[in-house]
């Protein structure tokens, strides 16, 4: 490098320090790259950025103090501070002027030229008000010199020297410029709030200030503990930062002490000295502090309350109490805007202000100068147990108590009322406890370990937070899976590898993973912390783009982050929930959401902005919580866009498909009822598509569950208490649309805890959607391992639990995995020992012959010492197997191989089977069938005693039953016949026994004598007994009943397809018990007695129907009972099965052939209508006016046939039918038509009413009564005594109809009773067995239902008789009699 441009070099680096810090961090970058090149480009950057200086520095405006203010005295103070430290606490009371002069002090320093000015804010109204007043005060433009930065709104520009913001936005600064190198000052205000985000903020710039030694830091805090910022930003030396204090302007509060307690004498006398303690009610005590202060002059009076219950219950006591001239207005955080507005706006005479802790410090309420302060609140605070924010009711701290006292000091001499004791106040804590002491630290440990900021547990906070809500908050991102052990298994569920970009300007060198704690930042968790709402969300929007529902979720994510734009006003809460009811989409509060953004933005379209605001009045919408909503739903789009996420991607390869659509519900009506001794329902309900909603419902509860796991609840059996994780019980919260029926499981957004721990905002979800997002966090046991022959493979039912929830009970699972040395041991007995295995390998099925053969022999001879025992064979096939076969899948794949080289490996032999000193058996003694003249069955043996198969089973075909005789089964087999007889002789009686005993000797020398089966056995032997022991002994001595039921022969009858029909010891009792179905095998007999179909009934065509027939079959007798059944092409004779079957085939069989013999022409059916009543013909269900004719015939037909005595039998007989009927057919036939056309006019005037009504659930009922009705074939089914009342039914659905919409309430309160014993009548029909739900008495209560909708919906028709609910439900009940 040359002199020259070592020169240029020289002076461009001397001219950095004149340059704004980012361009001089930035061009130093540049000029070091340049240094032996062209110089030229960065003097001209440089230039020019010493003329954007310049222009800032001419910017500055004159700046004046308000003289009033007490700041402004002591502001050479403080400016002397601020250029002697780099970190100095402002100290004041409300209304010092600290928040508005303190950044013109620093501009009047020269602060703000080579870096902004920035000032922190808790709240975003402060932030634009306080800039506002600064901007006002300065005489410059907002958005100019002074700006402001809020969540959705950005007035500040690269020319503005002081910048409002909130401290989140701070906070995400910090993402971007790590070293905060676009501030040269900074103003943390509000400091004692001690909110997460001060806090942290305090911290991070405790470890920045080292490496920007140029930075100055001023923190503002009320009075309260100033020298607790002081040490946290103590110098290296240990020097605590400078306190300057400023006075506030404030007038003396008389502090007065009436605590609840009141010590009483005990007894009427006073003099007594024994005292008696009564606490007196608070809202009481509110009431009498309210009467005392209004005693002590004019002044408004602010009383504070912890929740909403207790203001309205507090405002309902002070309005009884009837003050004059006092209005009582509600102050709290969900009132509607205007509501609260009402509390600033200027009235007469008195006010008393009833609000929560928002106007401790939130809020300056004007004109008051009493307070009432009964030293609770609400205080959120995070439960270490059950591991939710809580909103317990707490003593607040004594220095929220003097600020409580210090809102009664601003205009006047304040009096403030304390409703506990002077001893109670010294005894609570001085300060509230900050925010990161009692909260969930989650969103906190993730943005610092995205910072890169080390251990939480290392980093500077002004007061460390308890070791176990730090767990906790880890705890939390590592169900996220936003947070990952670097030991984690490589398949689990949030590990992750990547590597983390270097970053020269991380204030901390540590790497983003901790050592300490071994934790890593997953890709989920880098995409969190990217995300500016909670964590919890922040994982719904990761899932959301997964599932490919990112657009559904951006809406929900975005109103669960502010306060619901659903305003519910105190004096017009049924009003609003009605309103807000549209919205409710059932088993999802989440979705309702989505239902009310579509809502909005169709009325967006089609509204101006005026309109669309009063509309949102009118419906009790917060307008402008509805413009943060949508703020910020577009906030988090353009960030998830610039995360290159699209709203409407496809779900990912691995999440697309999962999980079933649910079907919906049937609907009420969406099948008619029959109308008498039906089922009540259609048989075929249309399921929903997609829960009946247009979004995909399943993936967005998916992507919604993914931040919410631990939010899970299951029902506890009926009742509506869940269990949540860690055994914690909560309900769901009453506003929620599933409070009244709660689903089995359910996921919340938050789990609040006032009187009891409730569920807010909930929706049914399914658990295994919990079980996959979980993924490891889930706990697994197994309990009863078990072979299954099915699977080939040893199982066991596994038990998922999450944090305490059981998802998974009982689930089948493979459980080779878990425990191969036990799953290999139950192969081998159960699939190879015990045969549980359906296989083709060669070998195994001939083991299992040798062990059937085996097995056989044993049942035989009834001995369990011919088999070895399972261990033998269990070592047998030890020894052989390898240590790694625990399945069929892997016996099959070392089989293939083995077998190559040993075939018979596994091969049992008769010695590895068989005991060793067995006693051989002759076959003979054990046949393997039983003959009976020529027919033969075969025998089974079973050794089992207590069971039914136990002994000797015949197996008798059942077409063949009839034809066995009860002869020689009383014998058995040879091989039990000694045991028998040794029986036998046991069960005679004692007398007699004691002359033939022993008896198996007895036994074997009678049955020598005696020929088999020749003779009854008892017969013979008590003959040969007899002889042998000289005594006299008859047959019937013996006591068959008595024997062992081994000892007496089993008969089972044995269907065609091999079945077991029947069994039992006594032939006959089984003969009787199979009758039906020897019946039914010898009906197929009775064919000959059938006619095929005619149209014309003669003796060679039909011949005449007897009413009988009787065949002989096998030696039984069946009964067949033929009657005339109508076919397609006419009418057939069949033989039917039952009275009941061939009656009423004869009458509709008998019908058929009438009306083919009487045919009637249209034209005579309806001679004589006028055109109306053949108009109204035309408007008929059938699709036809023949149809409708036909079906008029039909009913003419059945009328007369039963007028002239039902049926015949011959075909004289019905020539004699035909001529009865004949003369009067026709005019039947005209009647039936002239009862139909009043009924098709009135169907069709409800056809018209329907077609106007707007309300679909009563026209859908009244839609359905009219099916029931009017259908295809109505005339003949119900007949001319139902017809004639047809008319005033569809007349009285006329009425109803036409009185819509005014008499819709009485309406539905009448459609609630009809469901009522319409829902009886179903329970009653499907409770009634098939051959009762025709019968007339049913019927009739279905016509009663009828006549009760008359007496509902148009009473001044009129009803026959006195019908009711109750009436009915008496007639049902009597029916289940």
């Amino acid at each position: 490098m040359t002199r020259t441009a070592a020169t240029d070099y020289r002076d461009l680096r001397t001219r950095l320090a004149n340059l704004s810090l980012r361009d001089e961090h930035r061009l130093r970058r540049r000029l070091d790259r340049a240094r032996d090149g062209d110089l030229s480009a960065v003097e001209a950057e440089i230039t020019a950025a010493e003329l954007r200086v310049e222009a800032r520095r001419a910017a500055v405006p004159r700046v004046r103090y308000p003289e009033q203010l007490p700041v402004s005295a002591r502001r050479d103070d403080i400016a002397a501070a601020i250029a002697a430290h780099q970190v100095v606490i402002v100290a004041g009371e409300t209304g010092s002027g600290k928040t508005t002069q303190i950044p013109k002090i620093c501009l009047e320093l020269g602060r703000g030229i080579r870096g902004t000015i920035g000032h922190t804010q808790p709240r975003r109204l402060a932030a634009r008000t306080v800039a506002e007043r600064i901007a006002e005060e300065l005489g410059t433009e907002l958005g100019d010199v002074v700006g402001y930065t809020v969540r959705f709104t950005d007035q500040a520009s690269e020319h503005t020297l002081i910048k409002l913001m909130t401290d989140g936005i701070l906070l995400a600064e910090i993402q971007r410029d790590r070293l905060l190198r676009r501030y040269d000052t900074i103003v943390i205000d509000e400091a004692h709030e001690r909110s997460l985000n001060i806090d942290f903020l305090l911290g991070y710039l405790k470890q920045l200030l080292p490496r920007r030694p140029d930075l100055k830091v001023i923190i503002t805090s009320a009075t309260i503990d100033p020298e607790l910022f002081a040490r946290h930003f103590a110098d290296e030396k240990g020097t605590p930062a400078p306190i300057v204090e400023v006075s506030g302007r404030s007038y003396p509060v008389e502090i007065r002490y009436r605590p609840l307690a009141l010590e009483l004498p005990a007894a009427d006398d006073e003099d007594d000295e024994d005292t008696r303690t009564v606490d007196r009610d608070p809202v009481d005590a509110i009431g009498d502090a309210v009467t005392e202060l209004f005693a002590a002059g004019d002044g408004d009076v602010l009383v504070f309350l912890s929740g909403e219950r207790e203001i309205r219950d507090t405002a309902d006591a002070l309005r009884d109490l009837k003050m004059p001239r006092t209005e009582i207005l509600p102050l709290y955080a969900r009132l509607s805007t205007a509501e609260q507005h009402r509390v600033f706006a200027p009235h007469t005479g008195r006010r008393v202000v009833l609000a929560t802790n928002v106007a401790e410090t939130s809020l300056t309420v004007p004109g008051i100068r009493y307070v009432v302060d009964p030293g609770t609140a609400r205080i959120s605070r995070y439960s270490m147990r059950t591991k939710v924010q809580r909103l317990p009711i707490e003593p607040v701290s004594q220095a929220s108590a003097r600020q409580r006292s210090g809102r009664c000091g601003r205009v006047a001499d304040g009096i403030c009322v304390r409703l506990y004791s002077e001893d109670d106040f010294e005894s609570r804590p001085a300060f509230t406890e900050p925010e990161i002491l009692r909260t969930n630290l989650a969103a906190v440990i993730l943005q610092m370990t995205a910072l890169g900021l080390g251990d939480i547990e290392n980093f500077p906070f002004v007061e460390a937070p308890d070791r176990r809500a730090i767990r906790d908050g880890v705890a939390l991102l590592e169900e996220l899976g936003a947070l990952a052990r670097r030991d984690a298994k490589p398949g689990s569920r949030a590990n992750t590898s990547a590597a983390q970009e270097a970053d020269g300007d991380r204030p901390d060198k540590a790497n983003r993973r901790d050592d300490d704690t071994g934790l890593s930042l997953t890709p989920i968790g880098r995409e969190m912390a990217q995300l500016p709402v909670d964590p919890r969300m922040a994982r719904m929007l990761v899932e959301a783009h997964r599932n490919g529902c990112l657009a559904d979720v951006l809406v929900i994510v975005a109103a669960l982050s502010i306060q619901d734009v659903r305003e519910r006003p105190a004096e017009h809460q049924q009003a609003a929930d009605t309103k807000h009811a549209r919205f409710t989409v059932e088993g999802s509060d989440f979705l309702a959401y989505l239902r009310l953004w579509e809502y909005l933005g169709g009325q967006r379209k089609t509204l101006s902005s005026n309109q669309f605001r009063r509309m949102c009045r009118e419906e009790f919408l917060h307008y402008l919580r509805i413009r943060e909503w949508q703020d910020l739903h577009g906030q988090l789009r353009t960030i998830t866009k610039g995360l290159g996420w699209s709203a409407h991607a496809e779900p990912s390869a691995d999440t697309a498909g999962r999980g079933a659509r649910e079907a919906a519900g049937p609907d009420r009506k969406s099948g008619n009822r029959r109308r008498h001794g039906g089922d009540g329902r259609s048989a075929a309900v249309a399921a929903a598509d997609n829960d009946g909603v247009p979004w995909d419902s399943t993936a967005i509860h998916q992507a919604l569950l993914a931040g919410m796991l631990s939010h899970i609840g299951v029902r506890e059996a009926e009742s509506r208490e869940f269990l949540g994780a860690r055994n914690a019980k909560f309900m769901i919260f009453p506003g929620s649309s599933l409070a009244k029926k709660p689903p089995r499981w359910v996921m919340a957004a938050e789990l609040v805890e006032t009187s009891r721990l409730w569920g807010r905002m909930t929706a049914k979800i399914e658990p295994e959607w919990a079980e996959r997002l979980a993924g490891d966090l889930v706990k697994r046991t197994y309990s009863e391992p078990h072979w299954s022959a099915k699977r080939g493979a040893a199982r066991a039912y596994e038990r998922v639990t999450l944090y305490g929830i059981p998802l998974v009970t009982g689930r089948p699972v493979d459980y080779g995995r878990i425990d191969p040395e036990l799953s290999r041991e139950l192969f081998i007995r159960h699939a190879l020992v015990q045969g549980e295995w359906q296989t083709r390998h060669e070998f195994f099925h001939r083991n299992r012959a040798l062990l059937d053969d085996v097995a056989d022999l044993e049942h035989r001879a009834r001995r369990r010492d011919i088999l070895v025992d399972d261990e033998v064979l269990y070592e047998f096939y030890d020894k052989r197997l390898p240590a790694d076969i625990v399945s069929v899948r892997h016996f099959d794949s070392w089989w293939r191989t083995a077998r190559r080289t040993d075939p018979t490996l596994l091969d049992f032999s008769s010695t590895t089977v068989i005991n060793e000193g067995a006693a051989a058996l002759d076959p003979a003694d054990f046949p393997d069938s039983w003959r009976q003249g020529e027919l033969s069955f075969p025998l089974t043996y079973q050794f089992e005693p207590g069971n039914d198969d136990d002994g000797v089973t015949v197996r008798i075909p059942v077409e063949q039953l009839a034809h066995v005789r009860a002869v020689g089964f009383d014998w058995l087999v040879p091989g039990m016949r000694e045991e028998l007889a040794a029986a036998l002789i046991k069960t005679l009686p004692k007398t007699l026994r004691r002359s033939v005993v022993p008896a198996p000797d007895f036994a074997a020398t009678a049955l020598a004598a005696l020929t088999p089966r020749a003779e009854p056995l008892r017969t013979g032997l008590a003959r040969e007994l007899s002889r042998l022991g000289s005594v006299s002994i008859a047959a019937s001595d013996f006591d068959p009943s008595a024997l062992p039921d081994h000892l007496r022969m089993t008969f089972a009858a044995i269907g065609g397809d091999g079945t077991t029909l029947a069994r039992g010891k006594s032939l006959s009792a089984l003969k009787t018990k199979l009758a039906e179905q020897v019946s039914a095998s010898v009906a197929r007999a009775t064919a000959g007695a059938e006619r095929p179909p005619a149209t014309v009934w003669t003796s060679e065509s039909l011949g005449t129907v007897e009413p009988t027939v009787r065949r002989e079959v096998a030696g039984q007798t069946v009964t067949g009972y033929p009657a005339l059944v109508a076919e397609g092409d006419g009418v057939a004779v069949r033989v039917l099965s039952s009275p009941a079957e061939q009656a009423a085939a004869m009458r509709l069989g008998t019908r058929a052939l009438l009306l083919h013999a009487l045919p009637t022409a249209v034209r005579t059916a309806t001679a004589g209508l006028s055109p109306t009543d053949r108009l109204a013909l035309s408007q008929n269900p059938y699709g036809s006016l023949e149809a409708l004719i036909e079906d008029c015939r039909a009913a003419a037909a059945d009328e007369l046939l039963a007028t002239a005595g039902g049926p015949v039998r011959s075909p004289a007989e019905f020539d004699a039918l035909v001529a009865r009927i004949r003369p009067d057919f026709a005019s039947a036939v005209a009647r039936f038509v002239r009862l139909v056309v009043p009924i098709l006019a009135e169907a069709h005037q409800v056809s018209v009413a329907l077609a106007r009504t707007s309300e679909r659930d009563i026209a859908e009922d009244v839609r359905d009564q009219l099916d029931n009705l009017v259908f295809r074939g109505f005339v003949a089914e119900l007949g001319s005594a139902r017809l004639r009342e047809l008319p005033r039914y569809l007349r009285a659905a006329v009425l109803r109809l036409e009185a819509l919409p005014g008499s819709a309430v009485r309406d539905r309160q009448g459609m609630a009773e009809l469901d009522r014993v319409l829902g009886a009548y179903d329970r009653l029909s499907g409770s009634l067995p098939e051959h009762r739900r025709n019968a007339p008495a049913v019927a009739d209560i279905w016509w009663m239902i009828e006549e009760f909708r008359v007496s509902l919906f148009a009473q001044k028709l009129g009803t026959p008789f006195p019908v009711s609910a109750k009436r009915i439900e008496k007639a049902i009940a009597a029916l289940r009699r």
